[in-house]
């Protein structure tokens, strides 16, 4: 693919103590971009001097501010859009992931081409799904469907127009920044679309049930944080997602035990659980390759939903005693 040398595409890089990941999502980007900004937070191994080696703009959080992933991506947008004044787009990327060939060239054409459309992502990929089956279900969960979309993830490419409108990510959020962003973009009208392409390769490095559970209790903070904050709009932002986990992790299991407190044969009735798992194997099957993937995907959705209660109870917690959230980070 031949460099982009126009002023109007540039890329923003966050990461921490990513190490090698960070050199090779660095070098995937230079194959095509000239203009590169590294946000680091804090990163106690050789990530800025390797980034500054590879002729990367850097910048290096003030951690005494509380760090969130929303605030290096505004940090690294402001700065770009204040040395750089013909920027249009900027491919926001996590350190942990390499770009695909030729995604820039088509995310860039498809955002020139259609100018209702703030946001374009394409295809993550998990790197090494075969290491563990909690990298698998990371793969599976980002098989997104191609089309007109809700939201994006980490990776993706903004119209900074858009971006500016909207006054970037939300830096107070400690999880779920992305979809939050995109709705204040619907809100005005904005489109966010998934189209057919390969975009990035992610290394989640997952390899305990400790990592998938923090990784699904981070998952209903930010839920719970977006239904706070959006969740009497129109479209009932995160509404459905909190519901749900409030009934599968409190509500039905309660209701069981106090019902078994009375007559043990009503704990039968968490079998309805294996009927859930069931009933989503089925539903997942055919955009799975393989029916073990289907089934492990449909566990980690039903009995995810016990670490995303308590990441919703941490957020209602912190709001309650006035705090502000801190990281919940699986790696």
């Amino acid at each position: 693919m031949k460099q982009i040398t126009n002023t109007e595409i540039a890329a923003v890089v966050i990461g921490r103590n990513e190490g090698e990941r960070l050199v090779t999502c660095l070098e995937s980007l230079l194959n095509s971009l000239s203009t590169i900004v590294y946000v680091d937070s804090g990163s106690s191994d050789n990530s800025l001097s390797a980034a500054q080696a590879l002729g990367v703009e850097i910048i290096s959080l003030d951690m005494s501010i509380p760090f969130t992933a929303a605030r290096a991506r505004n940090e690294g947008a402001e700065y770009l859009f204040n040395k750089y004044s013909h920027l249009k787009y900027i491919q926001f990327v996590d350190g942990d992931c390499e770009i695909q060939q030729n995604w820039l060239e088509k995310a860039v054409g498809f955002l020139a081409s259609n100018s209702k459309y703030a946001i374009v992502c394409g295809r993550r990929r998990e790197r090494h799904p075969e290491q563990s089956i909690f990298n698998q279900l990371c793969d599976i969960e980002w098989d997104t469907l191609i089309g007109d979309a809700q939201a994006c993830g980490g990776d993706a490419l903004i119209r900074l127009t858009a971006f500016q409108q909207v006054a970037g990510y939300n830096d107070k959020l400690i999880a779920g920044e992305e979809p939050e962003m995109c709705f204040r973009m619907r809100a005005l009208d904005w489109k966010i679309r998934r189209i057919d392409a390969e975009m990035t390769l992610h290394d989640a490095a997952m390899t305990k049930v400790s990592q998938w559970w923090n990784r699904a209790k981070r998952a209903g903070y930010a839920y719970a944080e977006g239904y706070y904050l959006h969740g009497k709009s129109a479209e009932r932002f995160k509404r459905k997602q909190v519901f749900s986990i409030c009934v599968w992790a409190a509500l039905l299991p309660a209701m069981i035990v106090i019902a078994a407190v009375f007559h043990c044969v009503f704990l039968a009735v968490f079998v309805i659980y294996l009927v859930q798992i069931v009933r989503l194997t089925i539903k997942n099957r055919s955009n799975v390759d393989q029916l073990s993937h289907a089934f492990y995907y449909a566990m980690s959705n039903v009995f995810g939903k016990f670490p995303q209660f308590f990441g919703m109870m941490r957020f209602a917690l912190n709001k309650w005693q006035g705090r502000r959230g801190t990281l919940i980070e699986y790696k």
